[in-house]
């Protein structure tokens, strides 16, 4: 509790968060490793999600490469790029980027092979393009999986990215680092506290974005709603389909009268 109380009255302290070194030097400086990592991640595990899931080839690749990925030790992978890039950006980017394609690349495909069939061929049928098909049907519907899988990257990647001060590089994980050396543990449980608050406030908005993108959810769910005829309608305009009536197009679309009740 003493560590606890330490720590506290550390964060409150605004002399604290200013300067280069301050928490909000570092809390910049940790999430921008964060996007960095993230945004490679998403370039490389997106794309090829969207290929496999759409084609249906190359399954075994995605499901031996994540299990591969996940597989690598961070610390490893980032010692390794030290010693071939030197200190830098480039050796946390690599070691945190392998935490986030695994979750992309399964959200993603996972997303893209689980649309319905049946609307991926009504969009065929229509004469839409493959890449209509993929872009147009396919990612919106494909998009709470999508963004479920940023959301697991993300927190993957905010929680691990204290690495980056093993390249001598800043963040959260100066204080965990600088607080073991100098022995002042509660300078590290301020960075374990900055890291979780830091990660759940992202989880919080990812989670709100995965909520959003659900059809039938929030503004943009809302929008997607296609309004649907009642039964009494489809069968009205079947009957009139069969029988022809006057003025039909053969189609079966015509406007219904203000009444269903007819006189004489």
């Amino acid at each position: 509790m003493n560590f606890l109380s330490q720590a506290l009255e550390f964060i409150l302290t605004a002399a604290n968060w200013a300067g280069p070194a301050g928490l909000g030097a570092r809390i910049g400086e940790h999430l921008l490793y964060t996007v960095v990592a993230v945004l490679v991640s998403a370039l490389i595990a997106i794309p090829v999600g969207l290929l496999i899931g759409h084609t249906g080839r190359g399954t075994f690749l995605v499901v031996t490469g994540v299990n591969a990925l996940r597989a690598l030790p961070t610390l490893g992978v980032l010692l390794l790029g030290v010693l071939l890039w030197g200190l830098g950006l480039v050796p946390p980017t690599v070691a945190l980027m392998l935490l986030g394609i695994p979750p992309l690349l399964a959200g993603t495909y996972a997303g893209i092979a689980n649309v319905d069939p049946a609307v991926v061929d009504a969009a065929r049928s229509m004469g839409m393009t493959e890449r209509q098909v993929l872009l147009g049907v396919e990612v919106p519907n494909a998009l709470p999986l999508i963004l479920g899988g940023l959301r697991t990257a993300t927190l993957q990647i905010v929680a691990t990215a204290t690495v980056a001060a093993y390249a001598s590089l800043g963040g959260l994980g100066r204080y965990l680092i600088d607080g073991i050396k100098v022995r002042q543990f509660h300078i590290a449980l301020v960075g374990a506290l900055m890291v979780t608050a830091l990660a759940l406030l992202l989880d919080a908005a990812l989670a709100f974005a995965v909520w959003l993108s659900v059809p039938g959810s929030g503004r943009l769910g809302r929008s997607r709603r296609v309004p649907q005829p009642l039964l009494g309608d489809e069968v009205a305009l079947g009957s009139r389909s069969v029988t022809g009536g006057g003025g039909s197009s053969g189609l079966g679309y015509e406007r219904r009268a203000s009444s269903h009740t007819v006189d004489g």
